[in-house]
């Protein structure tokens, strides 16, 4: 069994624990895991995942930024990066972080939803638009597709453009 196979092995407790919503639990088993294979980066994807949870932000952070310490290409633990630091009203890097997800896939959902969302609350509604109708195109869930929508509707109605187009 590779390395990598092994670290998802034995992470997954503490994912299943996370599943299960359980996840103060999880941030006890994960941590463990961690004291015993300092090297397991999904290990430290899940356990941010847990403090994300949790809204303990600033771990998750630190976590996500371990995975990627050990692993510089792990996309997952980009977007989860990019979502804590878009909860922590850290736009920019959020945005930074997204675009190094796109750089390795280019249609990642979360990455877009990640761009458009922050470019939303920058106020760029052309950059939020263009993001979002992209996020759309890959069949979000019910939930985070009525979100965006949402974030459309305002950004239509703070468009000129759009209110002459439904006056004519």
């Amino acid at each position: 069994m590779a390395e990598s196979e092994a670290h998802w092995e034995a992470a997954q407790d503490g994912a299943e624990l996370l599943r299960e919503g359980e996840h103060e639990q999880a941030v006890s088993v994960l941590t463990e895991l961690i004291q015993r294979e300092p090297d397991n980066e999904y290990g430290y994807y899940f356990l941010g995942s847990a403090y994300y949870e949790l809204e303990q932000y600033d771990r998750a952070l630190k976590c996500y930024v371990k995975a990627l310490e050990l692993t510089p290409t792990y996309v997952g633990a980009m977007a989860h990066a990019g979502q804590t630091l878009r909860m922590m009203g850290r736009y920019q890097e959020a945005i930074r972080m997204a675009n190094q997800v796109l750089v390795r896939a280019p249609d990642d959902s979360d990455a877009l939803f990640l761009i458009g969302a922050c470019s939303f609350a920058r106020g760029d509604d052309a950059k939020a638009r263009s993001f979002l109708e992209r996020f759309l195109q890959t069949n979000p869930e019910l939930e985070v597709a009525t979100e965006v929508e949402g974030m459309l509707q305002v950004i239509r109605a703070r468009d000129p453009r759009e209110a002459l187009e439904e006056d004519n």
